[in-house]
């Protein structure tokens, strides 16, 4: 039985939902929203706390109804506060792996990953399984950030630390932080021949963007299970932390400080 083999990098601490409940349908799964009707039935799997997941069942209606999944159990339950404070019934979530999906072949309509498949370690198996629970010609879409392409200005070089850092710990655990370049490949791999490539970036620039941004790396730097990974596992130091989590408080004060995060994304065919 297929079975996680990359550990999720990131975590649930505070300073990670901070930036996962700010993810809506219309900033991270703008290329799928055109492809939703009334009615659909959808996956969408790493939901984490919801939020595209509520949006992506007011987009296919009461008529709709969407399951949200994660491997993490304890995330739920503010994914399911999430539902009900928006009033929406048409809606359920549970856990799952994706790697061995719990549902019949042909379940959905649509089955939807926001960076997930970074953090998987056997990303074709996973977008074979994602296929499986797919109805005949229905929709699986992936979205994922590329770590390596991201950019930003100024560049203090504990920034540079901080991403030669990160590769380390998610590739430690399984998982492959420059997804977002990969997606086409490991769609092919997976047996999809009908598919389409995108692109699209968040772009952090103006005080409150940045003061968020660099705020919430500064804290997932020192306090979440990332930090913990990254010592542990002999890549860092705290004091070494602790100097690049100051890096980026003091680059989030710069005004003339400018942050992109590029993804890629897919578009496939069952």
């Amino acid at each position: 039985m297929p079975k996680e083999t990359a550990v999720y990098t990131h975590g649930h601490h505070e300073s990670v939902l901070r930036s996962h409940t700010w993810r809506t349908a219309a900033n991270s799964a703008a290329y799928l929203v055109p492809h939703l009707r009334p009615g659909q039935r959808v996956l969408d799997i790493g939901c984490g706390p919801g939020t595209i997941t509520a949006d992506l069942a007011t987009l296919v209606g009461p008529e709709g109804h969407v399951t949200g999944v994660d491997f993490a159990a304890g995330v739920l339950d503010q994914a399911r506060r999430t539902a009900a404070d928006r009033g929406l019934e048409n809606i359920e979530f549970a856990r799952a792996d994706v790697h061995a999906l719990g549902f019949p072949d042909g379940s959905f309509d649509v089955v939807h990953a926001h960076q997930v498949l970074q953090h998987v370690g056997d990303p074709d198996a996973a977008l074979r399984e994602m296929r499986r629970v797919c109805r005949p010609g229905g929709i699986v879409a992936a979205r994922d950030s590329d770590y390596a392409a991201m950019a930003w200005y100024p560049e203090p070089p504990l920034l540079d630390d901080w991403l030669e850092l990160y590769h380390q710990v998610a590739r430690a655990g399984g998982g492959e932080p420059d997804a977002g370049r990969r997606l086409h490949s490991w769609a092919r791999r997976a047996g999809f021949t009908d598919l389409a490539s995108s692109a699209a970036t968040w772009c952090y620039a103006t005080p409150d963007e940045l003061a968020w941004w660099s705020g919430l790396w500064a804290d997932r730097t020192i306090a979440s299970s990332y930090a913990d990974l990254a010592v542990t596992g002999g890549h860092a130091t705290a004091v070494q932390l602790k100097e690049i989590a100051g890096a980026w408080r003091e680059w989030g004060t710069r005004e003339d400080a400018w942050f992109m995060v590029p993804h890629g994304e897919i578009l496939c065919r069952a």
